[in-house]
């Protein structure tokens, strides 16, 4: 039989082919070596990658053939329950029409068939929700598979990058963005039903599970890849820029240019495709991290965006380079990045913030990020190679004092360097972050200081060299003897204590001495350091070991000062009583000061921080009080006491002088006509008795003496609580002893009296207000005879005496009291 030889083989033309398939030839065969030398590879390459693509396929096949199948019979279940409730529901109506309402057997079906019946359909119903969830998202990560399975098919180029040939692009390499973006949505549209799925139905764990092990496989692949192509972007664009510092004693410094305001149209597009792809890929990332934590969302300052992070990446790696030779010159790498961040910020805002609007990213702002950004960079370099190095040079003794130097020097810088960062922030949000965020917000995030919130050891380290640079400070103060004198206001002096309302606010209001303010300076120094420092806790824990352990040892030192005052008791100098009054106006006006600094939000949240730290604590009042409620209490106490020295003092000066003025009792005793006795109208002019005068003339003088160097809110205590106990003193005395009152004597008594309030006239309209029980004896005194004989009557009965005395006015001095003074009332006989 004759054999015809094969027709040959007809190769397609060049109009056949499409633009794909040319760019392939043209790519792999530009010359006639090409193609007797790579023919054969390219064959052997493109039939592995077709078994690839074949077995795949094959796979994909199978695992859909498995899960039709189940479904099927889950389908086939489903149909015989609904088919068994059916025939239950028909047997229902007949078993109900037979039988009738009232009969027994209707009774036992509603209390038994129905609750089964319905617990049956809650069955059914629950499996109908769970089938349905389940092809639900079946279907949606079949198409997240699908986008995610073209996006890895196209891993050579850049998956954002659209070159601009003679050539037609390529509508594959046009889809890829969008086939991206599309797997995003989907990964969205999956964890929508899987929140919903954990609040509705917590007991489906494994479908949850499933789903999250396939979807982060997928993003295992998908994060990876646009990461690369968006770097590979980046460089498209000429970024990083060349970093232009300037050179030291140089005139003014050049901007850096911003490729991010010089892309072109093409390729800002292609820019803000990936850039809006990651910030959509890093919203998915929260979200799933908050869904698989049950909710839990911890409010964090992480303002950091993965877009802006892989812009800072690639400078961060550049100014290190520069950051190397200026270790021992550490301003100059604040300045460096300080410029980087300045030049670039406004670029930023205005190319990266309507991005990030267009990817909903609610509360994220490009400044903020691009800041947040650019300190962390520094301050990783710093933590390593700068902080670490001080911390090793601290402990060796020879160079223990120039890494003091340095490590304060670098305090100094960083706190300088966090306020420009931050205002670079807060130029159009100021307001807003002072109101909500300035505690605790971004501006807190934008910190250096962030190192010592994980470097406990550090912290304590920090804290150790501030308060030895405090303690430094205030001994070269403590060596001025002027600064314990007291500072006096002329126009004080004059004032009425009653009538004016004082506010003390300065320390010339308080009349402390300079170094009470000195103290202070240096106390709010220290804790303005830490201003910064995220950590509430860390901040709190700082302000302890320094300004908190600063205040007890200034009080110490307080202490000590009153301790080499002499105050003698029988004759106090005023010199004594003068650097008393200046010490009781240093502890007002520092506890003044820290009432005021713990009324602020910043300190009132550090209490409550030290407080959830600590163990429960039983005191409520401890609980409850201010951040330095220990430190005012303990103030509070030593100005009471030394408060109450003072009075002691003079009290016990008056006592001695009038001593001989209260024991002479004749003087009270001469008589006179019954014309002339108490409670006729006509006064008779006496004057003070001579042993008396010198009592008060030593009392007026040291209350100028007081009022002109102590506080007035403390003279307006203690002159009161000195009246309180002449009071007592005089009451006491005459009430006490045996001296017999004649009317001439009441008189003289009644006239010392108005001596003794008119010495305390000059800080009240009424200070005999302020003897209530010098009062009463003069009441008492001035009664008539029949009158005095009523009230022995009354109080010699059984009848209750208090409250006669209360109607008669008489309510300071004690029922033996008021019978003495009646007894030594002694009246004139009658003219016969």
């Amino acid at each position: 039989m004759e054999r015809h030889p094969a027709p040959p083989i007809a190769l397609p033309t060049i109009t056949d082919l499409s633009p794909l398939q040319l760019g392939f030839l043209d790519k792999h065969f530009s010359t006639h070596q090409d193609l007797s030398l790579n023919a054969s590879v390219l064959s052997s390459s493109l039939s592995q990658q077709c078994s690839e693509l074949d077995t795949q396929l094959r796979n994909l096949q199978n695992d859909l053939t498995k899960r039709a199948v189940s479904w099927i019979s889950r389908s086939f279940s489903a149909k015989s329950a609904l088919d068994e409730l059916n025939h239950n529901m028909q047997n229902l109506c007949l078993r109900t029409f037979r039988h009738g309402i009232g009969s027994k057997k209707f009774q036992r079906l509603l209390n038994e068939e129905l609750p089964r019946l319905a617990k049956e359909v809650k069955r059914i119903e629950s499996i109908r929700s769970y089938v349905e969830t389940a092809l639900q998202l079946e279907v949606l990560v079949g198409d997240l598979e699908d986008a995610a399975l073209f996006v890895m098919a196209c891993h050579t180029g850049n998956l954002f990058s659209k070159r601009i040939s003679n050539s037609s692009v390529s509508m594959e390499s046009a889809r890829k963005p969008d086939k991206l973006l599309q797997a995003i949505k989907s990964m969205n549209d999956i964890e929508e039903v899987l929140e919903t799925v954990v609040k509705s139905h917590s007991q489906w764990h494994s479908i949850v599970r499933s789903v999250d092990n396939r979807v982060d496989k997928i993003l295992a692949s998908l994060r990876p890849q646009a990461f690369s192509d968006h770097r590979a972007l980046l460089v498209s664009l000429g970024w990083p820029p060349k970093l232009l510092p300037s050179k030291v004693g140089s005139g003014q410094i050049t901007c850096i240019p911003n490729p991010l305001v010089l892309m072109q149209e093409d390729k800002r597009r292609s820019y803000s495709e990936s850039f809006i792809a990651l910030c959509a890929l890093q919203h998915l990332q929260r979200r799933r991290e908050e869904r698989q934590l049950n909710f839990i969302k911890k409010k964090e300052n992480n303002v950091q965006l993965w877009a802006i992070d892989e812009l800072v990446s690639p400078i961060a790696s550049r100014m290190e380079h520069h950051f190397a030779n200026w270790i021992e010159q550490p301003e100059y790498i604040f300045a460096l990045v300080y410029k980087v961040s300045r030049d670039f910020i406004t670029g930023v805002d205005d190319v990266l913030q309507p991005l990030i609007d267009r990817a909903r990213l609610i509360s994220c702002s490009a400044k903020e990020a691009w800041v947040c950004a650019m300190v962390q960079v520094l301050s990783c370099f710093i933590e390593k190679r700068i902080f670490s190095l001080l911390a090793d040079r601290y402990k060796a003794k020879l160079v223990k004092l120039d890494a003091i130097s340095s490590w304060l020097h670098l305090i100094d810088l960083i706190v300088a360097f966090d306020k420009q960062m931050q205002s670079l922030v807060n130029l159009d949000t100021g307001l807003f972050l002072i109101e909500s965020e300035k505690i605790d917000g971004l501006s807190r995030g934008i910190s250096v200081l962030t190192i010592f919130c994980n470097r406990l050891d550090w912290l304590k380290l920090w804290a150790k060299m501030e308060f030895k640079n405090a303690w430094k400070k205030l001994k070269v103060e403590l060596k001025e003897e002027k600064m314990w004198m007291i500072y006096n206001k002329s126009s004080s002096f004059n004032m009425d204590l009653d009538s004016v309302h004082h506010v003390l606010s300065t320390v010339e209001d308080h009349r402390a001495p300079p170094i009470a303010e000195v103290f202070l300076k240096i106390v709010w120094e220290m804790t303005e350091r830490c201003q910064t420092m995220p950590s509430i806790i860390s901040r709190a824990r700082f302000i302890r070991s320094t300004a908190g352990k600063f205040l007890w040892c200034f009080f110490k030192i307080l202490l000590l000062q009153f301790k080499t005052t002499e105050l003698h008791p029988d004759d106090p100098d005023d010199d004594a009583i003068v650097r008393i009054c200046g010490l009781v106006n240093a502890a007002r006006y520092i506890q003044t000061k820290l009432l005021e600094w713990s009324d602020s939000v910043e300190f009132l949240e550090m209490k409550i921080a030290e407080n959830d730290s600590s163990k429960p604590i039983e005191d409520d009042a401890t609980t409850c009080g201010s951040f330095y409620s220990e430190e005012i209490r303990s103030l509070s106490e030593m100005e009471i006491n030394w408060l109450m020295e003072v009075i002691a003092a003079i009290l016990r000066q008056f006592e001695l002088i009038s001593w001989e003025y209260v024991k002479n009792k004749d003087h009270f005793k001469q008589e006179q006509d019954d014309k002339n006795i108490v409670g006729v109208t006509q006064a008779i002019d006496l004057v003070v008795s001579t042993d008396f005068v010198e009592a008060l003339d030593a009392l007026r003088s040291r209350l100028h003496v007081v009022r002109t160097n102590l506080n007035s809110k403390d003279f307006s205590d203690l002159w009161r609580s000195l009246a309180d106990g002449l009071d007592h003193y005089i009451s006491r005395n005459f009430a006490a002893n045996e001296i017999r009152f004649s009317g001439k004597g009441i008189h003289q008594f009644e006239a010392d009296m108005q001596a003794l309030f008119f010495v305390f006239q000059p800080f009240c309209a009424r200070p005999q207000a302020f003897f209530p029980c010098v009062k009463e004896i003069l009441k008492l005194l001035k009664l008539k005879r029949e009158e005095v004989k009523q009230l022995q009557t009354i109080l010699s009965s059984g009848e209750n005496k208090s409250r006669c005395l209360r109607l008669q006015g008489i309510t300071h001095l004690s029922v033996n009291q008021v019978a003495q003074v009646l007894r030594n009332r002694n009246f004139a006989s009658a003219i016969k």
